[in-house]
């Protein structure tokens, strides 16, 4: 998703401040993933992600009637609850007619939990005919062309705050750690557009000192380069476009390759420049042990740490999705699917098609991910901020408390906002989320 947009001739409030944020005081106190979905010709229909045809003898009412059920269809996060239930217990017949009856309620314009169960009912029954693995593919190949796409993901951006506050979070960090260098190199583990450095580099760019010589390795891996419909080319040129606006001296290094398998020797590490190593919503797509004996995750922390990075950032998914066992995994993917898609609806209308499109292409994919998706396959493995901090600690880390002051005005800028969306500090981080659910987490270590 895209911290901001390509335009930088024009500010507003919320630019000018984001720039504030990085120009931090001397004292102290970057959506997923890539992203896709399906076609919708009529949103007021229900639009299965999957060929799915439940195998009925008898009509599906019939088949209801021998299901024991006695939660009312309009709490549907119970009745999805069931469904999944009946699945992980092999109660196929029970799961295919709670299924059929969901299918009837669920819908792309309704209620926040309604639109989610969409999703859920099609990961569900991915998952009972084996096949989410090749309905992940086909949703990341069905991704709109690449403006439109950079299209939805700013709306993303826009429409939820939690996002671009864990961005501005990890670029006041960074600025913060290295305001007195003179050369600066930041190391992007998920590039994607490039548009978190904008608002850095208009910052940079107005150091009373003279700006510093900025450099920025781009990580992308191929797969979402697809996302983009062209390579890490177009995020070099409108970086460089900047740094020729702002008048501050910019180099930039494309590295198309997996995070996971990025050496030190890929990334040109120059003894006279201060290290800044940046991880937003990327991270839990790399395996831990549980996935691979060698534990790449960790594996890819200790490589970083061995950089001797003067700030590393962390912004992450706030929930425990990697190792739990389905049904467990089921229910925390669904609370907090459920709190997103409660936020969204409290900005765009049930019936706008930018909100319909900023679902299926930006959300559906990843929740498909998670429920279908057994060992390698499930890519999408949140884990909680304390898990983190567990890694990296054990990676040799050591907190970089976030400064009050950007904590304040990020606080200050949320309540443009609902005054359901919550800000919690949290031993130096920064915890985001709507009403009692914590969604995104940001955390700066060196």
């Amino acid at each position: 998703m895209a911290p901001d947009s390509d335009e930088a001739t024009t500010s507003t409030n919320t630019e000018l401040d984001e720039r504030k944020i990085a120009q931090v005081p001397k004292s102290r106190s970057r959506t997923s993933s890539q992203v896709s979905g399906v076609q919708v010709s009529n949103p007021h229909r229900q639009y299965p992600l999957t060929s799915y045809q439940g195998s009925y003898e008898n009509r599906p009412e019939k088949r209801l009637k021998e299901v024991a059920v006695d939660i009312p269809l309009n709490n549907m996060k119970q009745w999805l609850v069931k469904c999944a239930e009946a699945l992980s217990e092999n109660k196929i017949v029970d799961f295919e007619a709670l299924v059929e009856k969901a299918r009837g309620v669920v819908s792309i314009t309704g209620e926040p939990i309604q639109r989610l169960g969409a999703y859920i009912i099609e990961g569900l029954v991915a998952r009972h005919e084996s096949s989410g693995t090749n309905i992940y593919r086909a949703l990341k190949c069905r991704a709109p062309e690449s403006n439109e796409l950079l299209s939805y993901m700013r709306i993303l951006y826009d429409i939820c705050p939690y996002f671009k506050f864990g961005y501005m979070a990890a670029n006041g960090a960074i600025a913060e750690a290295l305001r007195n260098e003179n050369r600066i190199h930041i190391i992007d583990f998920q590039i994607a557009q490039g548009t978190q450095w904008i608002t850095l580099i208009q910052a940079l760019a107005a150091r009373p000192g003279g700006p510093p010589h900025v450099r920025i390795t781009g990580i992308d891996d191929p797969v979402s380069e697809y996302a983009r419909g062209e390579n890490l080319q177009l995020v070099g040129k409108m970086l460089y476009e900047m740094s020729k606006k702002f008048n501050i001296p910019l180099e930039f290094n494309a590295l198309s390759v997996y995070g996971p398998n990025v050496t030190r020797d890929m990334l040109d590490i120059r003894p006279d420049e201060a290290l800044a190593v940046n991880f937003t919503l990327q991270l839990h797509h790399t395996p831990d042990e549980s996935v691979d004996v060698n534990n790449p995750r960790d594996g890819l922390l200790r490589m970083v740490k061995g950089l001797s990075p003067k700030v590393t950032t962390l912004v992450e998914h706030e929930s425990n999705s990697n190792t739990t066992p389905f049904l467990t995994r089921f229910v925390e993917t669904l609370d907090y699917y459920s709190a997103m898609f409660e936020s969204i609806d409290a900005t765009l209308a049930r019936d706008s098609k930018e909100r319909i499109s900023v679902e299926q292409h930006c959300l559906a994919k990843d929740i498909v991910n998670m429920i279908a998706c057994e060992g390698k396959e499930r890519v999408e493995r949140y884990e909680l901020l304390g898990k983190w901090r567990s890694r990296l600690t054990m990676a040799g880390f050591k907190p970089y408390p976030l400064s009050s002051y950007v904590n304040s005005v990020i606080r200050t800028l949320l309540a443009c906002y609902s005054d359901k969306y919550t800000l919690a500090e949290k031993d130096g981080a920064m915890l985001l989320g709507w009403k009692n659910r914590s969604l995104i987490s940001a955390s700066a270590w060196h």
